[in-house]
C-alpha cells in the first residue's frame, strides 16, 4: 500500500506551525462508559464478591515503569492489560491503583514527582494481537484513589507521555491510534492545562500514529518522535511503510520537523518499521529501527548434505525417482512425516500423479511458516551526534536473534544518563554495549522471561536496572550480571482456563507467553512457598498457552499446548507427553489453525477429542489418529501473514453425539447433525465477516445455541450477542443493555436454564432471563478483559480467566436461586455451609503473632434498598448478636465473625449449662458448637457450627 507523503519535495520539511484544536469525536467513547458505570451501580449483582486466585508467579505483560528520582524503591508498574501497579519497598509488594477506572490497558505512564500527578495514556502500543485499546487520557492527584479522565477519548492506544518537568500542567502525548483501522486521531497532542484542552502539533496520516517521543534530559524544549506506518488486519500485518520517520521539535512539541530525509542517512521508504528513541543530549540521539527491508543476497551458500524443503520446490518428478531411498526416507522421518510416508509409497504416489515432489515441502509448511522466516534486515541501531541531522548505523553486522520475525513487538533503545556509548536494547533478549553500539553482549538470565518492553536505568548508579518484560518487573544492581524477580502481583493474561473434577479441584489456565498452569483452586496466594520452595500452581506446557481439556475419569490425562494448534496428550503422573497435531494428507492444501486453536473432548465419550483447523478433525482415541469431518468450514481464508479462515469455537450438544456447531475467525456458523456427513451454514441473520468467539449448544434445551461475534480485529467494538431456539435457522440478539465492548465468551449455567453468563473486554455481566437484561459484576472485579468462563458445577464456583488480571472465583449458587418469586419477597436468606468450630478462633500460639479471626458470609436478596437489622440468634431464637447493614436492592453479603456479645453469651449459658464460653486472646466470644439461626426481616437461614 502506498501512503501519501507529507512535502516529499522538500529536504527538510517543516510542518504547519499553527496547532490545531483536536476535533474528537468523544460522544461514543464517554457514552459507553457512562453506561457501564450506571450498570455497575444499578446491578443487582454489585455485591458479588470475587476472589482473585493468582497465579502470580509468572506475571504479565509490562509496558513501562516510573520510577521516584529521589527514592529508586518506589516505583509504577504499567502492564499491558493488568492496570497499573505501585510499589515503596522496591517491588517486593505492588498494590493496584487503577481499579477504580474503567480500564486496565496501559500504553504509557508518566509522573510529576514533585506533585505527585500520574498521567496514564490508556491503550497498549505494542501493536499486538492483544494489545487492547483504552479510553484515553487518566489522570491521579491522589495515588489512583481516584481517576480524572482528562481528554484524548478516541486515542486509543498511547505510545507516549512527556511531562515538562518544570511545568507538570504542560504534557506532550504521542498517540498511535488505532490497531485495525485507519484514524484521523493519530498523531501528537500537546496540552498546558492539565489536560482541560488539547492541540494536535503533529500529524503525519491516518495509517501512521506515533509511537516514541523523547525530550533531552535537561531540555524539554528538544525533542524527538518517531512515527508508525503499519497496516494491520486480522490475516496481514505490515509493520512498516513510507512514513515510517523521525521528527524534532526545538519548541516543546509546538512544532515539528522530519529530520529522517534521504540525506539525513537513516532508511527511508517501505521498508521502515518501528522506530524506538534515546536522547542523550541536545545533540546525541540514538534510534533502534525495525527495518523490513529485504536482506541482500550472498552469495551462493555452502554446501549442504542431505536433503532439504527447498529442493522439492524445483525438483522434478524424474530426479525424485531417482533419489536414494535411504535418503528419501532420512528426510521424512527427520521431519516428522507421517509413518505411511515412506520412500517406497511416496514414490509410487509421484509416478501415479497424485502427488508432486513440491508437495513434500508444502507439506512441511502451514500459514504461519513464513512468517517466522523471513529474511529481512531486522534490528538495527542509529546514531546522531548533530541533533538529527545525520544518521550513521553503529554496528556492521546484523543484530541477529533480537527480534526475530516480530520486531513491531518491541523498539526501544536506552542509552545511559552518563556515558553515550553505554546503551541497551531488547527484543527477545536483553542486550548492551559498552562500545556506543558497536558491539553487543546478552544481559538477561535463567530468571528473566524474554520479550522486553521496559527499562529503567538509575541516573545515580547506572548498574542500578529495572527491567519490564512479558513475564513481569526484574531487577539488577550489577548492570545485568544478576536479576532479582519481582512478581507478586496477579497479572496473567489468560486465553482460557478450564477445571476438573478432584477435590479440592485444579484448575488450569493457557496464558500469552507464559505456557499452560494449573494449580489447586485453594491454593494460598502468599510468599509461603519461597519458605518450602514449592509454589502451589505448576507449568505443564510453554509457548503461547492455550486451551485445556480434562478427561473426566482420570484427570491426569490432559489435552493442551500451544498458539497455531500445536497440541499434546500429556499423563500427568509419568510425565508422559505426545504431540497430536492432525496432519494433512500429502498433496493436499495444509491445513490452517488460528492462534487459539480450538479443541473439543466430548461429553459422551471421552475418547473423542474435536480439533479445529480449517476444518474440524476428530479422533476416536484420544488424538493418536485423527480424520477430518468436514470440508473447509471457513469462507477460505485470505493472502497473508497470519493464519486466517480459521475454526475458534467448537461446541458439541450434551443431548446428540455429533450434533456440532463451530464459528470461524472469518464469520461463519456452521452446523451438523449427523458426526461431520453433512454440515449447514447458519450464519444468514448474523453480522457478516466478524470473529465467531464462541458458538455454544444448550444444556437445558436441544435446540437452542449461543454466538458471540467480536469485532475488535476491525476496531468495532460492539457487543454481538445472539441466541436461537431453532439451531440456528434464525437469531435473536440478546445484547440488551450491555455497554459497548467485544464479547469473548458466553456460558449457561449448569442449574438455572434462565442464567447466562458473559465476558467481554471491559468487565463480566450475568442475565437472569436469557439476555434480556443483564446485571454487571465489579465487587474486586476491575474493568479487565475476560477471556474465558468455566462453571464447577460440583461447587457451584464461577471462575472467570482475565487477559490481564489472572483467575477470580466467585460462587453462584445464590443466584442459581433466582426466580420471580424471589423478586417479589422483601427478604430471601441463602444457605450457609456448616462451620467446622475451632480452637484456633480469636488465638494464636504465640503473642508475637495475629490471632486467627474466623468469618462467614450472611448472604440475601433483598428488593428494596434499605438498612437491615441480621440477628445471630440460638436455636431457642434468643438474640445472642445484631448487625445492622446497609442492603442494596438485590444480593447483599455481609461479613459475620462467628462471634457473640457478652450479653449475648450470658444467654446462651443460660440455656445450655452444659456448655462453657470463654474469651479468645483477641477479647471475643465465639459461637460453641450448636445450631444456630440468622434472622432478617422474619426470614431465618440456619447456622450449624460442628
Amino acid at each position: 500500500m502506498k501512503f501519501k507523503i507529507f512535502l516529499a519535495f522538500c529536504f527538510l520539511a517543516i510542518l504547519n506551525t499553527e496547532a490545531q484544536q483536536a476535533t474528537l469525536n468523544s460522544n461514543k467513547v464517554e457514552e459507553s462508559l457512562q453506561k457501564k458505570t450506571k450498570r455497575q451501580q444499578e446491578s443487582l449483582v454489585k455485591n458479588v464478591p470475587f476472589q482473585n486466585i493468582g497465579p502470580t508467579v509468572m506475571s504479565g505483560r509490562v509496558v513501562d515503569l516510573a520510577v521516584n528520582p529521589e527514592n529508586s524503591t518506589e516505583f509504577y508498574v504499567g502492564y499491558a492489560s493488568g492496570g497499573l501497579w505501585h510499589t515503596t519497598n522496591n517491588g517486593t509488594t505492588f498494590m493496584p491503583i487503577l481499579d477504580s477506572s474503567q480500564t486496565q490497558n496501559v500504553g504509557d505512564i508518566a509522573v510529576d514527582w514533585k506533585t505527585r500527578t500520574i498521567w496514564v495514556g490508556t491503550g497498549e502500543n505494542n501493536a499486538s494481537r492483544s494489545s487492547y485499546s483504552g479510553i484515553g487520557m487518566l489522570k491521579s492527584t491522589n495515588n489512583g484513589e481516584s481517576w480524572e479522565h482528562v481528554g484524548l477519548p478516541n486515542s486509543q492506544h498511547v505510545g507516549r507521555i512527556l511531562i515538562n518537568p518544570n511545568n507538570g500542567d504542560e504534557v506532550v502525548v504521542g498517540v498511535t491510534g488505532a490497531l485495525y483501522s485507519k484514524s484521523e486521531d493519530r498523531g501528537i497532542y500537546k496540552t498546558k492545562d492539565g489536560g482541560k484542552t488539547w492541540s494536535k502539533t503533529l500529524f503525519v496520516d491516518n495509517v501512521s500514529g506515533i509511537i516514541d517521543v523523547q525530550h533531552a534530559p535537561n531540555n524539554y524544549n528538544v525533542m524527538f518522535a518517531s512515527s508508525w506506518t503499519k497496516d494491520r488486519k486480522a490475516w496481514n500485518f505490515d509493520g512498516s511503510g513510507n512514513n515510517s520517520s523521525i521528527y524534532k521539535s526545538v519548541d516543546a512539541g509546538e512544532t515539528w520537523t522530519k529530520v529522517s530525509t534521504d540525506a539525513s542517512g537513516f532508511p527511508i521508504g517501505e521498508g521502515v518499521g518501528r522506530i524506538g528513541l534515546a536522547i542523550y543530549d541536545d545533540n546525541i540521539v540514538y534510534a533502534i529501527h525495525d527495518s523490513q527491508f529485504r536482506r541482500p543476497l550472498e552469495g551462493e551458500k555452502e554446501q549442504t548434505r542431505g536433503l532439504k524443503k527447498d529442493h522439492f520446490k524445483t525438483m522434478s518428478t524424474q530426479v525424485f525417482l531417482d533419489l536414494d531411498d535411504k535418503k528419501l526416507n532420512g528426510f521424512l522421518k527427520t521431519n516428522g512425516f507421517q509413518e505411511k510416508y515412506r520412500a517406497e509409497n511416496v514414490k509410487q504416489m509421484v509416478r501415479s500423479g497424485n502427488v508432486k515432489p513440491i508437495d513434500l515441502a508444502h507439506y512441511l509448511e502451514d500459514a504461519n511458516s513464513m512468517l517466522f522466516d523471513t529474511p529481512v534486515i531486522g534490528a538495527e541501531v542509529y546514531k546522531s551526534t548533530d541533533g538529527g541531522q545525520t544518521w550513521n548505523k553503529t554496528h556492521e553486522d546484523y543484530l541477529d536473534d533480537l527480534y526475530y520475525s516480530y520486531g513491531y513487538y518491541f523498539g526501544h533503545i536506552h542509552v545511559a544518563p552518563d556515558n553515550q556509548d553505554h546503551i541497551y536494547v531488547y527484543g527477545v533478549p536483553i542486550i548492551k554495549s559498552k562500545d556506543g553500539g558497536k558491539t553487543f553482549t546478552s544481559i538477561s538470565a535463567e530468571n528473566v522471561h524474554a520479550d522486553h518492553h521496559a527499562l529503567w536505568i538509575n541516573p545515580k548508579n547506572t548498574n542500578h536496572l529495572i527491567n519490564g518484560n512479558d513475564g513481569g518487573v526484574n531487577i539488577t544492581y550489577d548492570d545485568g550480571e544478576s536479576w532479582i524477580k519481582n512478581n507478586t502481583p496477579a497479572v496473567g493474561q489468560f486465553y482460557a482456563i478450564n477445571v476438573d473434577n478432584q477435590k479440592p479441584y485444579r484448575v488450569y489456565g493457557g496464558l500469552q507467553d507464559n505456557g499452560v498452569w494449573v494449580g489447586a483452586h485453594n491454593a494460598p496466594e502468599n510468599k509461603a512457598w519461597h519458605q518450602n520452595g514449592e509454589y502451589p500452581w505448576k507449568s505443564i506446557m510453554g509457548g503461547d498457552g492455550m486451551q485445556i481439556e480434562i478427561d473426566n475419569r482420570n484427570s491426569d490425562i490432559v489435552y493442551t499446548g500451544y498458539q497455531f494448534g500445536n497440541y499434546y496428550r500429556i499423563n500427568r503422573e509419568t510425565g508422559a507427553q505426545k504431540y497430536i497435531q492432525p496432519k494433512h494428507e500429502l498433496g493436499e492444501t495444509p491445513y490452517r489453525f488460528n492462534w487459539q486453536t480450538p479443541i473439543h473432548l466430548s461429553r459422551h465419550n471421552q475418547d473423542i477429542l474435536y480439533l479445529g483447523g480449517n476444518k474440524l478433525m476428530r479422533s476416536m482415541d484420544k488424538g493418536d489418529t485423527w480424520k477430518a469431518i468436514s470440508p473447509d468450514l471457513t469462507q477460505g481464508g485470505k493472502k497473508g501473514n497470519v493464519a486466517y479462515g480459521t475454526l475458534t469455537t467448537i461446541s458439541e450438544s450434551p443431548f446428540d453425539f455429533g450434533l456440532i456447531y463451530i464459528g470461524t475467525d472469518d464469520g461463519n456458523v456452521q452446523l451438523t447433525k449427523n458426526g461431520g456427513g453433512s454440515w449447514e451454514n447458519i450464519t444468514a441473520d448474523l453480522p457478516k465477516d466478524l470473529w465467531l468467539t464462541r458458538v455454544v449448544a444448550s444444556k437445558h434445551k436441544k435446540e437452542r445455541v449461543y454466538a458471540t461475534l467480536n469485532g475488535y480485529r476491525f476496531d468495532d467494538f460492539t457487543s454481538y450477542v445472539y441466541m436461537s431456539e431453532d439451531y440456528g435457522e434464525t437469531w435473536t440478539t440478546i445484547n440488551s443493555n450491555i455497554p459497548n465492548a467485544p464479547v469473548n465468551v458466553i456460558r449457561e449455567d449448569h442449574v438455572n436454564k434462565d442464567i447466562l453468563y458473559l465476558g467481554t473486554d471491559n468487565g463480566a455481566y450475568v442475565s437472569f432471563n436469557n439476555g434480556e437484561m443483564w446485571e454487571a459484576f465489579s465487587k474486586n472485579l476491575p474493568a479487565v478483559a475476560v477471556h474465558d468462563m468455566v462453571l464447577q458445577e460440583a461447587s457451584n464456583d464461577l471462575l472467570l480467566g482475565t487477559h490481564g488480571r489472572s483467575i477470580y472465583k466467585t460462587n453462584v449458587e445464590p443466584l442459581q436461586k433466582m426466580n420471580t418469586g424471589l423478586m417479589n419477597e422483601a427478604v430471601t436468606l441463602f444457605n450457609i455451609n456448616k462451620i467446622r468450630a475451632s480452637s484456633r478462633w480469636g488465638n494464636s500460639w504465640s503473642k508475637w503473632m495475629k490471632p486467627y479471626e474466623p468469618s462467614t458470609q450472611i448472604k440475601f436478596f433483598a428488593n428494596t434498598a434499605e438498612k437491615k437489622t441480621i440477628e445471630i440468634r440460638s436455636d431457642k431464637n434468643t438474640v445472642l448478636k445484631t448487625i445492622v447493614a446497609n442492603a442494596d436492592l438485590g444480593f447483599n453479603y455481609v461479613d459475620y465473625d462467628l462471634s457473640i456479645t457478652e450479653k449475648g453469651r450470658k444467654k446462651l449459658l443460660k440455656e445450655n449449662t452444659k456448655i462453657d464460653i470463654n474469651k479468645a486472646k483477641n477479647n471475643k466470644y465465639y459461637l460453641p458448637k450448636g445450631e444456630y439461626l440468622i434472622y432478617i426481616n422474619g426470614v431465618t437461614t440456619s447456622l450449624e457450627v460442628e
